[in-house]
């Protein structure tokens, strides 16, 4: 799984311009076939008995007498395994088309092979070095990508906050790995389960809250998620990319996985995963009512759906099936989304402003039926994959953090609205075109995929949740005792979550489907101004991290300057100043210095004397 797309990105980068002309077929083939061994391991391990279902695969010692590198097979990685490769297979053919014209397509598909490589790597290694390695890898993908067109200075610009406020998070991962070594002496997940033994002491809740911020860099949660909405200056695959397949995912995967330092249930860090989810679902959310760039708008509202993950793995292994399940079915529909929006790009000249879209689903029928199948199942449609998932977290919150639960229904009824907006906007309503706009649909190679992300959000939750089939499935890997929790059609917080969705697209559909969307953004309240700005993240972080460091680089300057720099400078010149003066003694005229010596001679004389007198 991990070879092939690895070679795929080594042989495009090292042959470089001589595979060209076939670079990109060969970075689908490797993604491919990728998937197609990953659907043969899902399949060998299905075939083994439930107790049996966590295969390793040991491969050399990497660092003798401390780490040993393998490959675990389990269900949980199987099924992060299947999501990369298949939807990442997917936005690779997409990319075929949408890249069609870029004179570095080669490249890019190399990127693109890399990024799959390092995030298979990062869930399949059964310990925690594996998966740093991968995890890094990512990050480097990531700013490969993001930063694609570099000529854009807003793109390496993204590409670098991307890269930077990860490492704040790597560095929570990177401590918490070295408290794990020398707290327990191993980081194999196998030995790790036994020796914690789920016991939390101050320890386990330092190496939970290290492992969190980790989380939180990878996955966009609060207070590390200012890169999200700037990374989408990258080509819009590379967002179908990160949002949906890799890299926001990884933080969940890590959480779920390293669930023994966050439970038993009632555990400090378990609960303040619970709460960074909270939050970061309704940050998103709040965001998304106010972005006008429809790739931003999506951002948001990936915020806000990898915050439903974070909560329902803040929950323990009731949660777990649920978070897990949603993080499957939103790589279906938001995948389907943000490749619907570079559909719409590709069709309105690369417009990213929805003011200047409207009655766009007459002239791109099969991306507007897909993206609407896509909004649907994201806004919680009865009988739609995020139907079952997303409601499964909100029930589950609601019976364990009764307070969290209810603001996870408030921003179910916030993504109802801002979602709905991101539909009428683009969708209905009058046309708002430019006048060298010619929409149009997309190529085959572009709405295939999108007909097959369709697909899988309409009917992926229903089969994972109802029956107990994706619990059941992860339980040899997560854990969790007794049946399955059940799928309550007609619950409280469900009735009142359908209900905010509705009120929110009818408020959506009010305001801009029927109302006529002016050109111009409005000014707005202080409340828009507050989401168009990212809820002032960006704001808080000059103020608190980059300020407080220019102040004390400029600290660090002035010290250097007038304190190292002028102590040695002043000591070179006091002693060129008085080497100088002293320097004029020396006249070179043999009666000065006679006359000195007769001086010097009368002086000592008269002290002799005055000394023999005391």
């Amino acid at each position: 799984m991990i070879a092939f797309p690895l070679v795929g990105a080594l042989i495009l980068l090292v042959f470089n311009r001589f595979t060209n002309r076939w670079g990109h077929l060969l970075g689908v083939a490797m993604s491919l076939a990728s998937f197609v061994v990953a659907v043969l391991a899902f399949f060998e391990l299905i075939g083994f008995g439930e107790e049996e279902r966590r295969r390793a695969v040991e491969l050399y010692d990497f660092i003798p007498g401390m780490v040993k590198m393998g490959l675990l097979i389990d269900p949980l990685s199987i099924s992060f395994a299947l999501l990369i490769t298949g939807v990442g297979s997917l936005i690779h053919i997409y990319s075929i088309g949408y890249m069609a014209h870029d004179e570095h397509r080669r490249r890019f598909f190399s990127y693109l092979n890399l990024f799959v490589a390092a995030m298979l790597l990062l869930v399949l290694a059964d310990n925690y070095v594996g998966l740093f390695i991968g995890w890094e890898g990512v990050g480097l993908a990531s700013y490969l990508l993001i930063g694609f067109w570099q000529f854009k200075p807003s793109a390496a610009v993204a590409a670098k906050k991307a890269f930077i406020v990860n490492r704040v998070g790597d560095f929570g991962l990177l401590v918490g790995m070295f408290v794990i070594w020398t707290s327990f002496g191993t980081l194999a997940f196998k030995d790790l389960g036994a020796k914690v033994s789920g016991v939390e002491n101050g320890t386990t809740l330092a190496i939970g809250l290290l492992l969190l911020l980790g989380a939180c860099g990878k996955s966009a949660q609060l207070p590390l998620q200012s890169w999200l909405l700037d990374a989408m200056e990258g080509p819009t695959p590379v967002s179908a990319l990160i949002h949906a397949a890799t890299m926001v995912t990884a933080g969940v995967y890590l959480v779920v996985r390293s669930g023994a330092f966050f439970f038993p249930e009632g555990s400090g860090a378990a609960l303040a995963v619970a709460i960074v989810g909270a939050a970061t679902l309704l940050a998103g959310a709040i965001i998304g009512c106010a972005k006008d760039d429809i790739k931003k708008g999506l951002a948001g509202s990936t915020m806000s759906q990898i915050g439903y993950m974070m909560l329902g793995a803040g929950l323990g292994p009731a949660g777990y099936a649920f978070a897990i399940g949603h993080l499957i079915t939103h790589g279906f529909f938001k995948a389907d989304m943000f490749l619907g929006a570079g559909s719409v790009m590709h069709g309105m000249n690369d417009e990213v402003n929805m003011r200047k879209y409207g009655g766009l689903r007459k002239y791109m029928p099969i991306t507007f039926v897909t993206f609407f199948i896509g909004y649907l199942a994201i806004i919680g449609f009865p009988l739609l994959s995020g139907y079952f998932t997303k409601d499964g977290i909100i029930e589950t919150a609601v019976h364990h953090q009764p307070v969290l639960g209810w603001l996870a229904v408030l921003g179910a009824g916030i993504t109802g609205f801002y979602m709905s907006r991101m539909v009428f906007m683009t969708f209905f309503g009058e046309k708002r075109w430019a006048e060298d706009a010619h929409p149009h649909e997309s190529p085959a190679v572009m709405t295939w995929p999108l007909i097959i992300l369709s697909i899988g959000s309409i009917g992926l939750g229903g089969y994972l949740v109802l029956n107990g089939t994706l619990y059941n499935f992860l339980r040899p890997a997560v854990g969790g005792e007794g049946p399955a929790p059940s799928f309550d059609f007609a619950s409280t917080p469900g009735l009142v979550t359908l209900v905010l969705v509705a009120v929110g697209a009818g408020f959506a559909w009010v305001k801009y489907g029927r109302a006529e969307v002016p050109a111009v953004q409005p000014r707005g309240s202080f409340v828009t101004t507050f989401a168009r700005r990212d809820l002032y993240g960006d704001a808080l972080n000059e103020s608190l991290f980059m300020r407080p460091g220019q102040w004390l680089t400029r600290i660090a300057v002035f010290f250097d300057n007038r304190g190292v720099d002028g102590l040695v400078n002043g000591l070179a010149a006091g002693i060129g100043g008085s080497s100088g003066r002293l320097r004029r003694l020396q006249t070179g005229f043999a009666r000065t210095y006679a006359l000195s010596i007769f001086i010097g001679a009368a002086l000592l004389t008269g002290a002799l004397l005055l000394v023999g007198n005391i």
